[in-house]
């Protein structure tokens, strides 16, 4: 029994300590290093110099960071740029208008002339990235506070980023690795003009919408199309009629042989933000606290803003873009606590945590510097854990009731004018116009109000102590009835543009005396107020605290577990994850399949239905079978999922086969794997993509656009 018990444990730890099948987001230039070796034993056929490289080309010079919020490549020498339909939708929503309804219909622009400037949206490339750790860290001791640390390492980055040698076009910035225990300078050129080329009608490019978001099998062609404009010299400059299409030196190749179960795959892109190295706590309040909170109070906005959106055309213009922004991390949540739950995450962590503290104890040195990180860390978990969830309850109803929002950002002209007089005032003025001109041209105070309605009273029935007292006693005072309450506020004369801008054009005075005074902008400043002594001031100190044990913590594991390679966090950074197609079991019983066809978005065909109807042409091209060079055996392949470890950030990133070649476009991951940003699991994390082949047959034989296929380099074999 003994002997069991010992191969148990054994066991146990392999499966937490090893390196989870081929988990990890992985720095570029550090694949020949740590990565080439095992990338080519899964069947990689190119070198980690292909991938990236700077003194020649590399597929790293075809990937940009798509707005500063997606990841896009370039797929044609004439700066042609894929990334996803969600990624590109703010921009084909701007262009949206009931007589020209891109969401509705899809748009093609078949000239250079055709294709629509989209103010503020970039493109930047990665040039090179270099190690500066011991240039941020010299002068740092273990000494310091917090505070001493963070100005030493502040002066050095200023001082790294300036003696930084770049081109006059390029740019620069210093991100911090490992919970800034590495640092990593990264050069960039960033492109300012980039225009929309192309996108698909919503039907198609975000076929199944909500429903289907997250989840697998999927059926949706979630691609747009942009292009980079330069100067005549080929570099970055502002849009300008003058400009030209950027002649790109190094456009991906599109392969047409299609892809089969375990075949490499390789996602390149830009990862928004991962917590892969959590203690035990904070994994348990995310599962048990902060989603269920969030799910909470997203299901019943969403069930409003949809009711509407089904009823009116021009509500369902305003309110795509955010709808779908709020239900893209309110599905991810309930997938995350599903996922974690499943996998027992939290044991996993304790099961690691227990070997971990086994290592520090044989160990006088590590003891002595590690040995009480553990229980510090578990210490100020619990601390933080009222606060936390207070600031949920408080982020969601700023952000969701948009009365809410708007007053936050006409209170910033309060607060310039108080702290810096009209001067002050003045300059804060333009920007404020600029929010209020993109809001109101999205905004039903209908609609907001009925979102009030069903949102204020999670915050009000919250933990009283961080509560805005005014608003508890009016919402008693009405018989807790939150539709009166909201005839109140909604009488506000912000929610009427028209006021508000006039209002705007009197001088700094009468402006501030009349916000001030105004109904909604007191019920911000109050629950700001609440929130900033009652909530605020207590969490700051304690995640302060928790950064810095966290660090620690960090550092303690590369040192104690020997065993494991890291890779850092995800940061919004360039990285590189590999895997294989493969299919899952989501549960006991259920088997995934790989890919999904044609045929399976003809079985969701819900004729007018918001999210499942499908455009006559479409239709008429699967009942003719006629696929050209695009399908297979008479079918037409739409998705496939894989094992590459994924998740914000990267969607719109090429999916390479084995030789670098562009097989696919990743724009999500499966529901039960969504907690891969906390636990990587490979029996259940899956990313999903568009196999570039219904990419291709949309853009050739669904839209005609001939002249977008002529500038594409496409292979077979």
């Amino acid at each position: 029994m003994k002997i069991v018990r010992i191969f148990v444990t054994a066991f146990l730890l392999f499966i937490v300590v090893a390196a989870k099948a081929d988990e990890g987001m992985w720095l570029p230039q550090l694949l020949s290093k740590l990565n080439e070796d095992r990338m080519k034993s899964l069947g990689m056929k190119i070198s980690a110099k292909d991938i990236y490289d700077i003194n020649s080309g590399s597929l790293k010079d075809a990937i940009v960071s798509f707005g500063g919020f997606c990841t896009g490549s370039v797929i044609s020498s004439t700066g042609l740029i894929l990334t996803n339909h969600h990624c590109g939708f703010g921009a084909i929503q701007n262009h949206s208008t009931l007589q020209n309804n891109y969401i509705r219909d899809g748009f093609w622009a078949k000239t250079y002339s055709e294709e629509i400037a989209n103010k503020g949206l970039f493109a930047t490339f990665i040039k090179r990235i270099d190690d500066v750790s011991n240039l941020i860290l010299k002068g740092v001791t273990a000494n310091m506070s917090e505070a001493e640390r963070q100005s030493v390492i502040d002066k050095n980055i200023a001082e790294v980023r300036k003696n930084a040698i770049k081109k006059p076009t390029e740019e620069n910035f210093i991100r911090g690795f490992f919970e800034a225990n590495q640092y990593y300078l990264f050069t960039t050129e960033t492109f300012n003009d980039v225009r929309l080329v192309g996108a698909p009608p919503s039907a198609i490019g975000n076929f199944g919408k909500d429903t289907d978001n997250w989840v697998w099998p999927r059926h949706t062609g979630d691609f747009s199309l942009f292009r980079i404009y330069a100067n005549k010299e080929n570099m970055p400059a502002n849009y300008s009629p003058e400009n030209v299409p950027y002649k790109a030196p190094k456009p991906v190749t599109i392969s047409l042989k299609g892809i089969k179960e375990n075949d490499f795959t390789m996602v390149y892109g830009f990862p928004g933000r991962t917590n892969e190295y959590l203690y035990s706590d904070a994994v348990r309040q995310i599962v048990e606290l902060s989603d269920p909170v969030k799910i909470n109070i997203r299901t019943s906005a969403l069930q409003v803003i949809d009711g509407f959106m089904r009823k009116d055309e021009l509500i369902k213009i305003q309110y795509a873009a955010k709808y779908a922004n709020i239900a893209n991390a309110w599905k991810k949540w309930q997938g995350e606590v599903l996922g974690l739950t499943k996998t027992n995450a939290v044991n996993k962590k304790l099961l690691y945590e227990t070997e971990f503290q086994k290592r520090v104890n044989a160990n006088t040195g590590l003891k002595e510097k590690y040995g009480s990180i553990l229980n510090d860390l578990k210490t100020a978990y619990n601390e933080i854990e009222p606060y936390s969830l207070a600031r949920d309850y408080y982020g969601e109803i700023i952000n969701r009731i948009e009365l809410l929002s708007l007053s936050a950002n006409l209170n910033t002209l309060i607060t310039s004018y108080t702290k810096d007089g009209v001067q002050g005032y003045e300059k804060r003025l333009p920007i404020v116009l600029d929010y209020l001109n993109k809001f109101y041209k999205e905004y039903n105070s209908t609609v907001d109000k009925k979102l009030f309605e069903v949102v204020m009273p999670y915050y009000i029935n919250q933990q009283s102590d961080f509560v805005f007292d005014s608003i508890s006693h009016e919402f008693l005072l009405n018989d807790k009835s939150a539709e009166n309450l909201a005839s109140k506020y909604y009488k506000s004369m912000i929610i009427d543009s028209a006021a508000t801008l006039n209002l705007l054009k009197q001088n700094a005075v009468e402006v501030i005396t009349t916000l001030q005074s105004d109904v909604a902008l007191k019920l911000f400043t109050g629950i700001q107020s609440k929130y900033q002594t009652n909530v605020q001031e207590k969490l700051n100190p304690i995640q302060a605290k928790i950064n810095v044990l966290q660090r620690t913590y960090m550092q303690a594991q590369m040192e104690v577990m020997k065993d494991k390679t890291f890779y850092p966090d995800a940061n919004s950074t360039l990285r590189l994850t590999y895997g294989k197609v493969k299919g899952y079991y989501p549960r006991d019983g259920v088997y995934y399949q790989y890919s999904t066809w044609l045929d399976g978005v003809m079985e969701k065909y819900k004729p007018g239905d918001y999210e499942f109807d499908v455009p006559e042409k479409l239709r008429d091209l699967y009942a003719k079978k006629d696929y050209g060079i695009y399908g297979v055996n008479g079918k037409m392949p739409v998705c496939f999922i894989a094992t590459n470890h994924t998740t914000g950030g990267n969607s719109g990133s090429p999916v390479f086969d084995a030789y670098g070649r562009l097989i696919g476009l990743n724009f999500d991951r499966v529901w039960e794997g969504t907690m891969s940003d906390i636990n990587y699991d490979a029996s259940i994390c899956r990313n999903i993509q568009v196999d570039i082949r219904y990419v291709l047959f949309i853009i050739d034989k669904f839209a005609g656009a001939k002249n977008i296929i002529k500038e594409l380099n496409l292979v077979k074999k």
